[in-house]
């Protein structure tokens, strides 16, 4: 199967959403699996993990609700207050549910560096591992250093890199986010997914040649099976189509056998999320 493992479904919301800015304004809609659904058919994608994008109890069950109604979605990535001195039992609640198969806070969103250090989302964490749930990092450089903490307080934990770190590829910044990539990557229970990238760019003149540094050291860095396609649709489309993104990823899989291409494409991330 080929997988997209990461996009988003919503509602739009002006109020909850605000990050989607006025420059954003093509995204400022719904966005429904019908609405997917036929680009995942004219790139030859199966199915679908679908994440959240907002921070509530209400945004995880929205998408629980989603894939009982819509086949392509084989696994949800929630949100949880990990911080919860009933994390436990709000952990519990979900195991009814097979098709959450993880969850993500929105770290990128906290001005705090040592947020992912903080005590009480070190339970968090820990609570995740027993529960047998991932956890995907969605981060800035500011929360480097908490990321390589946490990561290394929790080797039990399977973690996922969202949008290979969001490196600055429209200033071409490169050293310090490649040598974070490379730390973060010597941890095996830590996975990357190569996504998102084009929003990272110049959005309207940006080339394929301008992200093969970047997924090319990622790469590199955790192994051909460690690493995972995803689009980030819907947001992508302010800076690319579904295929584009596609097409950006492509460009860079040199010398890749056809094992690992089915790997990358989707075999990696279903044996990540136990899809």
């Amino acid at each position: 199967m080929r997988i997209d493992a990461h996009q988003h479904f919503w509602i739009f919301n002006a109020e909850r959403d605000a990050w989607i800015t006025d420059e954003m304004a093509a995204i400022q809609r719904n966005f429904l699996p019908t609405d997917l659904a036929p680009q995942l058919k004219e790139n030859g994608i199966d199915a679908v993990v679908a994440v959240q994008a907002s921070q509530s109890p209400e945004e995880t069950q929205f998408l629980i609700d989603l894939s009982v109604m819509y086949a392509m979605i084989k696994g949800v990535v929630g949100w949880v207050d990990l911080q919860a001195d009933d994390i436990a039992d709000q952990l519990a609640h979900y195991k009814q549910f097979p098709i959450v198969k993880g969850f993500r806070h929105v770290i990128e969103g906290e001005e705090d560096p040592d947020f992912l250090s903080r005590p009480s989302f070190l339970r968090g964490i820990t609570a995740l591992t027993a529960y047998d749930y991932t956890y995907d990092l969605l981060i800035r450089p500011r929360h480097y250093e908490s990321t390589l903490a946490c990561v290394a307080a929790n080797p039990a934990q399977r973690f996922v890199l969202d949008h290979m770190a969001k490196p600055n590829i429209r200033a071409k910044e490169f050293e310090e986010w490649a040598a974070f990539i490379e730390k973060l990557a010597a941890f095996p229970n830590v996975h990357c997914k190569v996504s998102a990238l084009v929003t990272e760019a110049d959005w309207e003149n940006w080339t394929l040649d301008d992200f093969k540094p970047y997924i090319h050291h990622a790469i590199a860095c955790f192994g051909k099976e460690r690493v995972m396609f995803g689009t980030d649709w819907p947001v992508c489309l302010v800076a690319a189509t579904y295929a584009e993104v596609m097409a950006v990823a492509e460009h860079s899989l040199e010398g890749f056998t056809n094992d690992e291409r089915q790997a990358f494409w989707g075999a990696n991330a279903v044996n990540f999320y136990n899809l």
